[in-house]
């Protein structure tokens, strides 16, 4: 009973330490996202920035296509990436001066917003989607 129940502990406890871990890691990426750069935002505040300046470029079609876009990350992780590819897609239509988001500036930012080890990923779902990314193909390479 005693060996039975060292076990238990044992594997509870290395369950708990993983757990705790990750988490940590989370908590970690999300305070250093939120520590301020040399211009005194953080990269959280220029997300948010760049969301608010580019809300009113935003179509209903656009939205729905970001929707769309973001459908396969894990549900628990999609507002953030939601979020995080909005901003750059709003940062990429500000620098252009761009009268609406189009298509072509979501695709983009998608992109651009990815990161590399999941261009593979990102490819299948826009062939799925029946979006053709050939003339984005320079910028999976940078």
């Amino acid at each position: 009973m005693s060996m039975i129940f060292g076990v238990g502990i044992t594997v509870w406890m290395t369950i708990l330490i993983t757990l705790i871990s990750i988490g940590g890691f989370f908590m970690l990426r999300k305070f250093l996202k939120s520590m301020p750069k040399e211009d005194g935002k953080s990269e959280l505040d220029w997300q948010d920035y760049y969301i608010e300046k580019s809300l009113p470029l935003w179509t209903e079609e656009g939205r729905e296509l970001l929707e769309e876009l973001v459908s396969p990350v894990p549900a628990m992780f999609r507002d953030v990436a939601k979020r995080s590819i909005a901003a750059k897609i709003g940062k990429l239509a500000l620098e252009e001066r761009v009268e609406l988001i189009t298509i072509d500036v979501i695709i983009r930012g998608y992109i651009m917003a990815t990161p590399k080890r999941d261009h593979k990923m990102l490819k299948s779902h826009l062939e799925n989607r029946g979006i053709d990314y050939t003339p984005y193909q320079h910028l999976f390479s940078s």
